[in-house]
């Protein structure tokens, strides 16, 4: 199977300075980018919650799929370069190596995080955190149809302040 790298080799360059943004929260998304080389941090809502080093890597997946504002932060630590696939909903169409390669890197993820949430549920039974991870694990496998996508809020996985006191 060729790389990332190797798909979007006919994209071009941008180049980040350190501190530069690449996506903002909440600002549409569109792009698809893959990292040639360097480091990036991830921040949603104000939280660290990776850093992206290795080539080949591929960002803003999530906002070019579900169509919506990216979710999180993309910011250079040092300086990086991405490889560029502007307007990635319609490439995408045309592109059926890179569209197989995106769904395998987002099915690796799922199954990835379910796993890991399925052992923190083993660890944590009897205990209030238990109810939270049984939420969490019915959300990401929650059925979605041709018509009708299934969409996850918050409020069904969290529910407010209130409600995450009492599980």
């Amino acid at each position: 199977m060729e790389s990332l790298l190797d798909l979007a080799a006919s994209h071009p360059l941008r180049t980040l300075s350190p501190n530069e943004t690449l996506i903002a929260q909440g600002q549409p998304g569109g792009d698809l980018f893959v990292l040639v080389s360097g480091e990036l941090g991830v921040e949603r809502d104000g939280i660290s919650i990776a850093t992206i080093v290795t080539p080949s890597s591929l960002i803003g997946e999530m906002s070019v799929v579900l169509g919506s504002p990216a979710s999180a932060t993309v910011r250079a630590s040092k300086p990086t370069t991405v490889r560029v696939i502007a307007d990635a909903r319609q490439y995408l169409k045309t592109d059926p190596e890179l569209t197989f390669r995106l769904a395998w890197l987002m099915a690796n993820r799922l199954d990835a995080t379910s796993a890991y949430l399925v052992d923190l549920t083993r660890k944590h039974t009897g205990k209030p955190e238990h109810g939270l991870l049984g939420a969490i694990l019915s959300a990401l496998h929650m059925p979605g149809d041709d018509k009708h996508y299934a969409t996850v809020d918050r409020h069904d996985m969290f529910g407010d302040g209130d409600d995450a006191s009492r599980n």
